[in-house]
Protein backbone atom coordinates (compact mmCIF):
# COMPACT_ATOMS: atom_id res chain seq x y z
CA UNK A 1 0.00 0.00 0.00
CA UNK A 2 1.53 3.22 -0.63
CA UNK A 3 1.51 5.96 2.10
CA UNK A 4 -1.32 8.17 2.13
CA UNK A 5 0.16 10.71 4.26
CA UNK A 6 -1.04 12.44 7.52
CA UNK A 7 -3.56 15.02 6.07
CA UNK A 8 -5.28 11.69 4.31
CA UNK A 9 -4.60 9.84 7.39
CA UNK A 10 -6.16 11.90 9.73
CA UNK A 11 -9.73 12.14 7.37
CA UNK A 12 -9.93 9.09 7.50
CA UNK A 13 -8.82 8.24 11.14
CA UNK A 14 -11.50 10.77 12.15
CA UNK A 15 -14.14 8.79 10.33
CA UNK A 16 -12.73 5.58 11.94
CA UNK A 17 -12.61 6.97 15.18
CA UNK A 18 -16.49 8.48 14.91
CA UNK A 19 -17.36 4.94 14.17
CA UNK A 20 -15.79 3.27 16.81
CA UNK A 21 -17.08 5.91 19.29
CA UNK A 22 -19.99 4.65 18.09
CA UNK A 23 -20.16 1.62 18.35
CA UNK A 24 -18.54 1.52 21.91
CA UNK A 25 -21.35 3.84 23.28
CA UNK A 26 -23.68 1.16 22.01
CA UNK A 27 -21.45 -1.32 24.01
CA UNK A 28 -20.21 -3.18 20.81
CA UNK A 29 -16.75 -3.89 20.30
CA UNK A 30 -15.28 -5.01 16.36
CA UNK A 31 -12.23 -6.68 17.65
CA UNK A 32 -11.29 -7.35 13.96
CA UNK A 33 -10.51 -3.62 12.68
CA UNK A 34 -7.96 -4.45 9.93
CA UNK A 35 -7.85 -2.41 6.03
CA UNK A 36 -9.76 -5.25 5.03
CA UNK A 37 -12.86 -4.62 6.94
CA UNK A 38 -12.96 -0.81 6.15
CA UNK A 39 -15.12 0.40 2.82
CA UNK A 40 -15.27 3.73 1.11
CA UNK A 41 -17.81 4.74 -0.88
CA UNK A 42 -17.82 7.40 -3.91
CA UNK A 43 -17.68 10.66 -1.20
CA UNK A 44 -14.71 8.95 0.59
CA UNK A 45 -17.21 8.38 3.28
CA UNK A 46 -15.73 5.04 5.41
CA UNK A 47 -17.64 1.87 6.51
CA UNK A 48 -16.40 -0.69 8.88
CA UNK A 49 -18.16 -4.33 8.19
CA UNK A 50 -17.51 -8.12 8.79
CA UNK A 51 -18.89 -8.00 12.67
CA UNK A 52 -18.57 -11.66 12.88
CA UNK A 53 -15.69 -11.54 15.39
CA UNK A 54 -17.72 -8.69 17.26
CA UNK A 55 -18.97 -8.72 21.25
CA UNK A 56 -21.66 -6.63 22.37
CA UNK A 57 -22.91 -5.55 25.48
CA UNK A 58 -19.86 -7.56 27.99
CA UNK A 59 -17.18 -5.86 26.61
CA UNK A 60 -15.43 -5.19 29.57
CA UNK A 61 -13.94 -8.33 30.29
CA UNK A 62 -13.07 -10.26 26.80
CA UNK A 63 -10.69 -13.97 26.70
CA UNK A 64 -11.69 -15.09 23.58
CA UNK A 65 -9.01 -15.24 21.31
CA UNK A 66 -10.39 -13.33 18.37
CA UNK A 67 -8.35 -10.65 15.63
CA UNK A 68 -6.30 -10.89 12.63
CA UNK A 69 -2.55 -11.24 13.54
CA UNK A 70 -0.84 -8.23 12.43
CA UNK A 71 -3.38 -6.03 13.72
CA UNK A 72 -4.24 -7.55 17.23
CA UNK A 73 -3.35 -6.47 20.70
CA UNK A 74 -0.33 -8.33 22.66
CA UNK A 75 -3.23 -8.91 25.32
CA UNK A 76 -5.19 -11.24 23.29
CA UNK A 77 -2.32 -12.85 21.69
CA UNK A 78 -0.92 -13.61 25.36
CA UNK A 79 -4.62 -15.17 26.36
CA UNK A 80 -5.34 -12.47 28.66
CA UNK A 81 -8.55 -11.27 29.89
CA UNK A 82 -8.98 -8.12 28.03
CA UNK A 83 -11.14 -4.54 27.38
CA UNK A 84 -12.95 -4.89 24.17
CA UNK A 85 -12.98 -1.05 23.71
CA UNK A 86 -8.80 -1.12 24.43
CA UNK A 87 -7.88 -3.31 21.29
CA UNK A 88 -10.21 -1.75 19.03
CA UNK A 89 -8.07 1.42 19.46
CA UNK A 90 -4.90 -0.68 19.20
CA UNK A 91 -6.09 -2.09 16.04
CA UNK A 92 -6.86 1.71 14.90
CA UNK A 93 -3.47 2.97 15.41
CA UNK A 94 -2.24 -0.34 13.55
CA UNK A 95 -4.62 1.59 10.52
CA UNK A 96 -3.87 4.77 11.21
CA UNK A 97 0.23 4.04 10.92
CA UNK A 98 -0.44 2.24 7.90
CA UNK A 99 -2.38 5.12 6.02
CA UNK A 100 0.17 7.51 7.06
CA UNK A 101 3.22 5.30 6.46
CA UNK A 102 2.19 3.11 3.90
CA UNK A 103 3.48 -0.47 5.84
CA UNK A 104 2.95 -2.05 9.00
CA UNK A 105 4.44 -0.72 12.19
CA UNK A 106 5.63 -4.28 12.97
CA UNK A 107 4.64 -8.42 12.13
CA UNK A 108 3.08 -8.74 15.80
CA UNK A 109 2.84 -7.37 18.80
CA UNK A 110 4.99 -9.61 20.47
CA UNK A 111 8.05 -8.93 23.07
CA UNK A 112 10.20 -10.91 20.44
CA UNK A 113 9.53 -8.80 17.59
CA UNK A 114 12.14 -6.35 16.34
CA UNK A 115 9.91 -3.46 15.66
CA UNK A 116 7.13 -4.07 18.70
CA UNK A 117 10.09 -3.99 21.28
CA UNK A 118 11.47 -1.01 20.29
CA UNK A 119 8.32 0.92 20.11
CA UNK A 120 7.67 -1.47 23.24
CA UNK A 121 10.80 -0.16 25.24
CA UNK A 122 9.94 3.79 24.21
CA UNK A 123 13.01 4.03 21.92
CA UNK A 124 10.84 5.86 18.95
CA UNK A 125 14.55 7.52 17.51
CA UNK A 126 15.78 4.37 16.87
CA UNK A 127 12.61 2.50 15.34
CA UNK A 128 11.71 5.43 12.80
CA UNK A 129 15.48 5.44 12.21
CA UNK A 130 15.30 1.81 11.04
CA UNK A 131 11.83 1.91 9.56
CA UNK A 132 12.45 5.22 7.20
CA UNK A 133 16.39 4.05 7.13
Amino acid sequence: MAAMGEDSGKFFALQMLDSIEYLHSKRIVHRDLKLENLLVDNQLNLKLVDFGFSSYKSIESLKSYRGTMTYMAPEIKEGKQYKGSQVDVFSFGVILFILVHGIFPFKEARSEEYFYNLIKTNQSDLYFQKVNG
